[in-house]
């Protein structure tokens, strides 16, 4: 199986995947090689990733992972149990949302800040009754975290991406068990899978892998984390990898 990551993967920095890395990745399939994506993203993954390139998807950094439409692994939040920090944080004047089945819950227009978003509506923390798949603060300043941090309850973890994204998570919402409900399901060996990254929401991946890489753009910690390093997102590195150690 291989397994990327999207942003700063996979993805070049234009939000597109180059011609060489839709050929390497359907070379792959055609070898019997499962390949799937697992990202941060909730459904905007789909507008970059078409589903039919894909086998499997890991999505909301690892609370959800699917085979087609069939949802083969779910780690969703009580709304009770986050219902005090998300109305700390929307007292406090930053933004915030929680995500579920497609809908971002937000206190400001996601759609405008993020236009391949349109999926919104403006929510009453008080009384939103969802299951959320992830929440979200835009972490503008250091403030951002460390008001999370005070009113994040036990079995949720927080992780702040390069891109200064504040997500909360179920602690089982890991791309790596997500990854590994998906190769459970085609009786997949773990030394048997791939994974590439560049984020710190990608070290558990990398680590979990058989072979972890990381982009020759990646952050130094998940640099440390990976068996190997490959070229940039933007230099095609997870098609010249492939190229040279799996196609070959």
């Amino acid at each position: 199986m291989i397994v990327t990551d999207l942003d700063g993967t996979l993805l070049r920095e234009d939000k597109t995947i180059s011609e060489r890395s839709l050929s390497a990745l359907k070379q792959c399939r055609s070898s019997g090689i499962r390949v799937v994506y697992a990202t941060g993203r909730g459904d905007s993954s789909k507008i970059l990733a078409p589903s039919e390139l894909f086998d499997g998807f890991v999505r909301m950094n690892g609370a959800t992972a699917y085979i087609g439409d069939e949802r083969v692994y779910s780690k969703l939040i009580p709304i009770e149990t986050v219902r005090s920090l998300l109305i700390a944080a929307d007292n406090a004047g930053f933004l915030v949302a929680a995500e579920c089945n497609g809908w971002h819950y937000a206190n400001f227009n996601v759609a405008e800040k993020w236009p391949w978003i349109p999926q919104f509506e403006f929510a009453d923390f008080s009384t939103l009754d969802i299951y959320a798949e992830k929440l979200f603060a835009v972490a503008e300043t250091p403030e951002v975290p460390e008001l999370i941090k005070k009113h994040l309850s036990d079995g949720l973890y927080l992780s702040v991406s390069r891109d200064g994204l504040a997500m909360v998570m179920h602690e089982d919402a890991v791309k790596s068990k997500a990854v590994a409900a998906l190769a459970e399901c085609w009786d997949i060996k773990q030394c048997d899978i791939t994974g590439f990254g560049d984020d710190i929401n990608d070290i558990d991946l990398l680590e979990y892998c058989g072979t972890g890489v990381a982009m020759g753009n990646a952050l130094d910690e998940v640099m440390a984390a990976a068996d190997h390093v490959c070229d940039t997102n933007d230099r095609d590195g997870v098609a010249k990898w492939l190229e040279e150690q799996v196609l070959i």
